[in-house]
């Protein structure tokens, strides 16, 4: 009997292709393995077009409408991650294509980097090391975190770790989240607080929301001049949740202290965006999991979804509704 196809379509920035753990797939499928980006959605039609499962590595490749309908043998798609946000879900879901993803496995590293960044610039390093090599010994004031409030939008796996390590260091914690729980704030000892005032009042904000309607430009330039000119802006969750551009004008008219990004609207991050001419920012290239202890649970998380899925026990499902729609012989695996 043959093995199902799994399509590794665009492992770029590479992540599964580093794991020592990959060669467990083969062993369950004809694993196809691309390590560049499709240039074209039908180029990237065509690497999937044979495709039983694909494995979206870092969601680095969209599935809207017009894909999803031009895939009619594709039965799974295994998100390498947490953010299924690049995928048209009721496409999906009407198409008998089960989406799952990954949560909480990465939480506490992806929280190390938040809390990086924030460290980072707050104490203002990526601008002192620039002075630095530019021969400057710079005398400016940086900020001390202890003391001060941390507002974390978004109480899920990450935002939780997120809340603890800046307890760890003295701060003291608020929290906004779509989906408030109060048994976390005991539990954490934190408070939740409308928005307004997380913004209003706190001196780092850090975004740990998923990409949602709701939440696509949570942050315009509206609610960004709600935050203290001493505030800094921490985003590890998703670009889109921060309207970018007014960000950029905010910090270039000193309205923000500083903020520490992972993420931006478009990936890779164009050369000519503003955000790059602010001095006041530390950028990293979509990279708070790229660890390889954060690289082996992420792949492991995927070899594990795929292989329920293939013994008829589908796991972290994101569209549940595809489970109740029947199906034919010719839909199984």
């Amino acid at each position: 009997m043959a093995l199902p196809v799994v399509v590794i379509p665009a492992d770029f920035p590479p992540l599964v292709s580093r794991s020592p753990l990959l060669p467990q797939l083969d062993r369950l499928a004809d694993v196809r393995l691309y390590l560049d980006r499709p240039q074209s959605a039908a180029a990237q039609i065509e690497r999937i077009a044979e495709a039983d499962i694909v494995l979206n590595s870092r969601g680095s490749l969209s599935f809207p409408q017009a894909i999803l309908q031009a895939l009619p043998r594709l039965k799974m798609l295994a998100v390498c991650g947490i953010g299924y946000d690049s995928i048209h879900l009721p496409t999906a879901t009407q198409q008998g294509i089960v989406v799952c993803n990954i949560p909480g496995r990465t939480a506490p590293i992806v929280a190390e980097h938040a809390l990086a960044l924030l460290l980072a610039t707050a104490r203002r390093m990526a601008w002192m090391t620039a002075e630095l090599r530019s021969g400057h010994w710079p005398g400016d004031l940086s900020l001390s975190l202890a003391g001060r409030q941390l507002g974390v939008i978004g109480t899920g796996h990450i935002g939780c770790e997120m809340l603890r390590l800046a307890r760890a260091i003295g701060m003291q914690t608020v929290a906004w989240s779509l989906h408030p729980d109060q048994a976390k704030a005991e539990r954490l000892n934190f408070r939740y607080v409308s928005l307004p005032e997380l913004l209003q009042t706190s001196d780092a904000v850090s975004l740990h929301t998923r990409l949602s309607d709701q939440t696509r430009h949570l942050l315009n330039a509206e609610r960004l001049a709600l935050m203290k000119p001493t505030a800094v802006l921490i985003n590890t969750a998703r670009g889109a949740i921060v309207d970018s551009v007014a960000l950029a004008e905010a910090l270039q008219k000193r309205q923000l202290f500083a903020a520490g990004l992972d993420v931006y609207e478009q990936e890779p991050l164009p050369a000519d965006h503003p955000l790059l001419a602010c001095e006041q920012v530390v950028l990293t290239p979509h990279s708070a999991d790229m660890t390889q202890a954060g690289v082996d649970l992420l792949t492991q998380g995927c070899i594990d979804n795929i292989e329920a899925f293939l013994q008829g026990r589908p796991q972290n499902v994101v569209n549940p509704d595809v489970l109740s729609f029947p199906q034919s012989p010719s839909d199984t695996v």
